[in-house]
């Protein structure tokens, strides 16, 4: 969950004055630092930004790598978790249905085979523990033999899903949540895709929907992309942005479109009816819409 040293979370509450005072709040999380700003009543804002702040701890504590206390960290030591915490259980459940939609291409098991490209390990090994089907979700969470998962192409959009839902719950009405993914109420908000090699690739307008990006080039592993197919699949695409009802389910399937032809896209979003839209860049610079 550390693609982004910034994240952004801006909002206006319902009856807010245009003029109103804007309360700002940050804090360091998600591997990054994260700034609040809140228009509206002093009190509220106060309140709300505190809210924030223990809904993104609730997800770090789920889900994080880098915390060897998180529920994640020590499912992946013991290969068991009895007590999984409920935004383990919520990551966990969407990372299934994201393998099943995308076939295969999302495979929350590859976290081996990160590890060996990282340390610069032989990954035959590691490629022979990947597999989704392994995993019983639960609870209790199981693991296959040797297994351990990575959540980060799912955590970052469900943060942003989460603070969304807590900002709506406070009375907030126009609200822009950016965690590494974008989040949104009301609007509209015009959001820029950026491939790392070609610039600028698109706009997508949304309005109380929410549009997540990847792009395999922008960090190396090893000398490989970082994003890693589960089958030895290589990236189709330089980037790939999808426009969806929930930041996490965008998240999820902009890593996994990298890995997949358009006909094979074309497939899965017959499937995802919560999808609105996907522009996908090849390493050509070709832009294709969906």
């Amino acid at each position: 969950m550390n693609r982004r040293r910034f994240m952004a979370i801006g909002a206006a509450f319902l009856a807010a004055p245009a003029r109103a005072e804007v309360i700002t709040w940050q804090a360091p999380a998600l591997g990054g630092l994260v700034r609040v700003d809140l228009r509206g009543p002093r009190a509220l804002a106060t309140e709300t930004a505190r809210a924030i702040a223990a809904t993104i701890e609730e997800v770090e504590a789920a889900a994080s790598l880098f915390r060897p206390e998180s529920g994640l960290s020590r499912l992946n030591r013991a290969g068991r978790l009895d007590d999984p915490p409920p935004a383990l259980r919520d990551l966990l459940a969407l990372a299934g249905r994201v393998h099943a939609a995308t076939a295969g291409a999302f495979d929350a098991t590859v976290q081996p085979l990160w590890q060996a490209l990282a340390e610069g390990a032989d990954p035959a090994s590691a490629r022979a523990r990947i597999g989704w089907e392994r995993v019983r979700p639960g609870p209790p969470v199981i693991l296959g033999t040797g297994q351990a998962l990575t959540l980060n192409g799912l955590a970052q959009g469900y943060a942003a899903d989460r603070v969304r839902e807590t900002l709506h719950a406070a009375g907030y009405g126009r609200v822009l949540v950016d965690m590494g993914e974008f989040a949104a109420l009301s609007g509209p908000f015009r959001i820029g895709v950026d491939d790392p090699e070609l610039g600028q690739i698109a706009i997508h307008d949304i309005l109380g929907d929410a549009i997540a990006t990847s792009s395999p080039g922008a960090m190396r592993l090893g000398g490989a992309f970082h994003i890693l197919g589960p089958a030895g699949q290589r990236p189709v695409w330089s980037t790939v942005s999808v426009q969806a009802a929930s930041a996490a389910l965008a998240d999820g399937l902009s890593t996994a479109f990298c890995l997949m032809d358009a006909p094979a896209i074309r497939t899965a979003l017959a499937r995802l009816p919560e999808v609105s839209a996907v522009t996908a860049a090849s390493f050509s610079g070709d832009v294709t819409t969906f």
